[in-house]
């Protein structure tokens, strides 16, 4: 009995997910039509010249925004779109982008309305990400003067900005990063923010390179 429980719950699962199979065939197809060269390109080996680190929101897709097709950019995605040097699988994407894939540019790419930028800002308690978004909330509390005055809109948009703006620095300041300005590699760190409102990328007007 217990065997056909299972069974009839993964036919019912899999009915349930079928409409991703279709959506990715109509897509594949569409992409053949359009471009019939466009997956043995995908084939070749990968020459991005950008690393975006961005969040994980799903309303956020850095190729799209960008406007650059599969393969133009390398992606890192984490909740709040952090840079920590005790976080092994960022530095291990940053390292392979850098050493490895020879990027020029590397993009912290942060975006008003971040759930979990407005989470450390409330204090909320989500669970085992409270211990993730320690480090937003420590830009919050080290200059709390700066948010005394604004509304609560104001409030999240600059903590936003200023996340972006420390993880950037982290990057910069990263061993992979220092070590490739050390031998003259050709890399720049930028600070951007993106609004949901209207599709469009601002600079924060941070860019470090050698």
């Amino acid at each position: 009995m217990q065997f056909l429980r299972v069974r009839a719950g993964n036919l019912l699962h899999n009915f349930r997910m079928n409409h991703l199979f279709e959506a990715n065939r109509r897509w594949a197809a569409q992409m053949k039509a359009q471009e019939p060269d466009f997956f043995d390109k995908l084939v070749d080996v990968q020459s991005p010249k950008y690393f975006w680190i961005g969040c994980s929101d799903s309303r956020v897709s850095a190729n799209e925004i960008l406007g650059l097709k599969p393969g133009e950019v390398f992606v890192h995605r984490n909740v709040a779109n952090l840079v920590n040097h005790t976080d092994f699988n960022c530095l291990s994407v940053l390292q392979y982008a850098v050493d490895v894939l020879k990027v020029e540019h590397v993009m912290v790419v942060g975006h008003y309305g971040c759930g979990g930028v407005r989470a450390a800002l409330l204090d909320q308690e989500l669970g085992l990400i409270d211990n993730w978004l320690r480090h937003v909330r420590s830009i919050h509390r080290r200059q709390p003067e700066r948010f005394a005055a604004l509304d609560q809109t104001a409030r999240e948009d600059l903590l936003c900005e200023l996340n972006v703006l420390d993880q950037a620095r982290h990057v910069a300041e990263s061993s992979i990063v220092q070590n490739a300005w050390k031998r003259g590699q050709k890399l720049a760190v930028h600070g951007w923010v993106y609004r949901l409102s209207d599709g469009l990328l601002q600079d924060l007007n941070f860019k470090l390179q050698p």
